[in-house]
């Protein structure tokens, strides 16, 4: 490992992390300068042990502010909101456990959650939190936000002080995943205009400033009706990644995110530490032949349509070697789109055989030719491989498949594309994605058909049966149940989206999130992350302490 300190988050332990940042914003005003001299020093382990200066990405920072309801604590990059409480969280498994919510049971039709919250919680105006303010909270991101899907919540109701129930339009057994991310505001002083900048909330950490474009500093709440924060200050500079390296090395960061460009670097006093993650990259693989739709746009792709040329490229990826080369070892060999997730089918798993791969496309009838392209009836076996423009480690990734696609004998060439083009692109091409979130739904919205339509919304497929079993997870009445329907989805023996099925996408490697530690800081065991390297970091940073 070139002489560096390797840690892992996988476990429990006790980790110097370093989070490397650098402001978008210029290098710093007079005001921010202050506040990292004078407030934080060169990093927590000098200021009493009680505080911590992370570097994040600038697409970390909240363009709506903090507020729930335009994506704060959701969308892509899910994390608990911090400022805020929430209903519910996720426990170290992935399992639900509680936060504000003593309890919940879901109605035997699953159209009505009742939820009881705790009666000593209070925002930091001194204002107790009731189910009222649940239910307006709900109501109001039901109405307003662009980044999560509200459509299964018909309206939120207050029963009294501590009871709140969930009306819905539709059953939705993985509700209490919904719980866990969605932070609780005050109906009485609830501004949206203003809300996302002032966030009044009841969680371990109070907004004490924010700088646009530079850093945000949060402070212990000392009303927390939990366990009191370790970490008294937090303070979270937004840089790019070469800053957020340069800052590291300065020591003017205590953690900071890195990636896989850097891990053959040593920074003094820091180790790396590389954090498990379902964050994970794959192709679509268009299911159907190529046809134009009503507007002339093409849809499928004739060499991809035939199930044995999709098992064949799945089989035929040596995802440790990409592992190995592209990452430098900071990955897992991905399967799906919920690797080790509870609801998590291991049949998805498969062997690398390229000597399989290579009779799978003989039976389909794409042969070797004398310039070592497969072809059949005439038509060579080519693929046009799509990647996001100025993504490095996508292109990287798209490059190597590409290679080892050439040793079947199917011929490919590389595009990087916009993502104002891509989504359409990827009906007919394969198009590399990131994926991966702490909900089930993520099968859903990959897999399952479009009401009204007989196709997938991100690449043409569809399987009556795996809709089925998706279909009965949701309106199962219990969440643990409902995970044996979604690992059913995926493979029941007969059907579904693994080798053995239809294997409508193929999943490559779960990138490892990397981040440089300071020596001495301790932090706590992390979940395993989700697609985003940027808060989840810290959602037990009020666990974290100096040593």
């Amino acid at each position: 490992m070139k002489g560096r300190k390797l840690t892992s988050c996988a476990a429990a332990f006790c980790l110097a992390i370093s989070l490397l940042a650098g402001c978008t914003g210029g290098s710093g005003t007079e005001e921010s300068v202050s506040v990292s001299e004078t407030e934080t020093g060169t990093g927590g382990q000098e200021q009493g042990q009680t505080s911590v200066v992370i570097a994040m990405g600038p697409t970390s920072e909240p363009e709506a502010g903090f507020d729930p309801a335009y994506g704060w604590g959701a969308g892509e990059h899910v994390h608990e909101p911090l400022i805020q409480s929430t209903l519910t969280v996720t426990n170290a498994d992935l399992t639900v456990g509680y936060d504000l919510a003593t309890g919940y049971s879901a109605s035997e039709d699953g159209m009505t959650w009742t939820v009881t919250i705790r009666n000593d919680a209070y925002f930091t105006d001194g204002e107790l939190l009731t189910a009222g303010d649940v239910a307006f909270t709900y109501n109001t991101v039901k109405e307003t936000s662009s980044v999560n899907d509200f459509t299964m919540l018909d309206y939120a109701e207050a029963v009294d002080d501590t009871t709140v129930v969930f009306h819905m339009t539709r059953p939705y057994s993985i509700w209490p995943y919904t719980m866990a991310v969605v932070g609780i505001v005050p109906e009485h002083a609830y501004d949206s205009a203003s809300y996302g900048s002032n966030p009044i909330g009841s969680g371990r950490y109070i907004l004490k400033q924010w700088d646009r474009g530079q850093q945000v500093i949060l402070e212990a709440n000392p009303d927390y009706y939990g366990e009191a924060p370790k970490m008294q200050q937090v303070t979270i500079l937004f840089m790019e990644e070469d800053a957020a390296f340069l800052a590291a090395r300065a020591g003017e960061v205590d953690l900071a995110y890195t990636s896989a460009t850097y891990s053959d670097q040593t920074v003094d006093g820091y180790s790396l530490a590389a954090c498990a993650s379902v964050d994970n990259r794959g192709f679509n693989l268009p299911a159907v032949s190529e046809r134009k739709d009503e507007d002339g746009n093409t849809i499928g792709n004739n060499f991809t349509s035939d199930v044995l040329v999709r098992r064949a490229i799945n089989i035929g990826v040596d995802r440790q070697e990409m592992i190995d080369n592209v990452l430098n070892g900071y990955g897992s060999p991905a399967y799906s789109v919920c690797d080790q997730l509870p609801w998590y089918n291991e049949a998805s798993e498969v062997e690398y055989d390229p000597e399989e791969a290579a009779a799978l496309l003989d039976e389909a009838g794409w042969h070797m030719g004398d310039d070592g392209v497969r072809e059949k009836d005439g038509v060579k076996a080519e693929l046009n491989l799509l990647y996001s423009t100025g993504d490095t480690v996508r292109q990287a990734l798209a490059a190597d498949f590409a290679g080892q696609m050439e040793e079947l004998g199917i011929s490919c060439t590389l595009e990087g594309v916009g993502w104002d083009t891509a989504y359409d692109r990827a009906l007919s091409d394969p198009l590399l994605w990131g994926w991966g979130a702490h909900t089930p739904m993520e099968l859903y919205n990959i897999y399952h058909t479009l009401e009204g339509t007989n196709s997938a919304g991100y690449s043409p497929y569809s399987n009556e049966t795996v809709d089925a079993y998706m279909d009965q997870a949701l309106a199962s009445s219990d969440l643990e149940e409902s995970y044996e329907l979604w690992k059913l989805a995926q493979w029941d023996g007969t059907t579904g989206v693994t080798q053995d099925g239809d294997i409508p996408w193929v999943w490559l490697v779960n990138i490892d999130h990397l981040y440089w530690v300071r020596d001495g800081l301790n932090v706590a065991e992390q979940k395993i992350h989700p697609h985003g390297h940027g808060w989840s970091v810290v959602n037990n940073v009020d666990q974290w302490t100096w040593s």
